[in-house]
């Protein structure tokens, strides 16, 4: 939806001052994203490489924090006592601490560097009334509601620009590679073509000192790997 925005801002020749990519990482120390990694080659070698020959100017933000920080950090406050002074551990389903300390955070820092007024575009389409209502009373404007685009013609408009996220061809959504709101087979395609991205989840796993060891809805890592393991299984057969 966000590209799509792009692709129609273009069109409709309106005003870009500049486009705003947060990636989240994953281990800033060792250059590791939490973006899928067809997504992010997709965003720096394909959307960008686009963008910047149309003359937009393009910033990739970063927070200061990534998903280790957060998994490490210390509960220093809880209304249950015996979680005080453990690791936050794995984030959790719904409420996910990695896009509000690390996503917004990084946003957030961004527009503090701008000293005057703006629009922001987001991409909500016309069929999200509920996300649409959200926005009367701020500064953000949704270029595909405006020009009457639903979810599917934004995805067929990034389609016919070649600027579909090639994600798309196996995940409904796009998020980061650790998200626990991801579905059984996305993770499968996660152990399958990036066994060391994986491997990470796993270590982290057998940390000690972890509040919880739910790792998606409650299921542990070694509960979700042996399931994802049965999906693989039956793929090759």
């Amino acid at each position: 939806d966000s590209t799509a925005s792009i692709i129609l801002a273009h069109i409709h020749h309106l005003p870009i001052t500049e486009i705003v990519f947060c990636e989240v990482m994953f281990d800033k120390k060792h250059n590791i994203s939490g973006e899928l990694p067809e997504h992010i080659n997709f965003v720096k070698n394909k959307a960008i490489p686009l963008f910047t020959k149309w003359g937009y100017d393009v910033k990739i933000v970063r927070a200061d924090k990534d998903y280790i920080d957060c998994f490490n950090s210390i509960i220093r406050k809880s209304k249950i006592p015996e979680r005080i002074g453990k690791k936050h551990s794995f984030p959790l389903g719904r409420r996910c601490v990695i896009n509000r300390d690390i996503k917004s955070k990084a946003m957030n820092n961004f527009f503090k560097t701008v000293n005057e007024d703006f629009i922001q575009y987001v991409g909500i389409a016309i069929d999200e009334p509920k996300r649409l209502e959200r926005l009367n009373g701020t500064n953000k404007i949704s270029l595909i509601a405006k020009y009457g685009y639903t979810e599917q013609m934004a995805y067929d408009l990034c389609l016919e620009y070649d600027l579909l996220s090639p994600i798309y061809s196996f995940a409904k959504r796009n998020g980061c590679w650790f998200c626990p709101n991801q579905s059984y087979t996305e993770m499968a395609h996660l152990k399958k073509y990036y066994p060391h991205l994986w491997n990470e989840l796993e270590k982290l796993s057998h940390e000690s000192n972890l509040v919880t060891q739910g790792f998606k809805y409650g299921a542990t890592f070694a509960e979700v790997n042996t399931k994802v393991d049965k999906i693989l299984l039956e793929k090759d057969i």
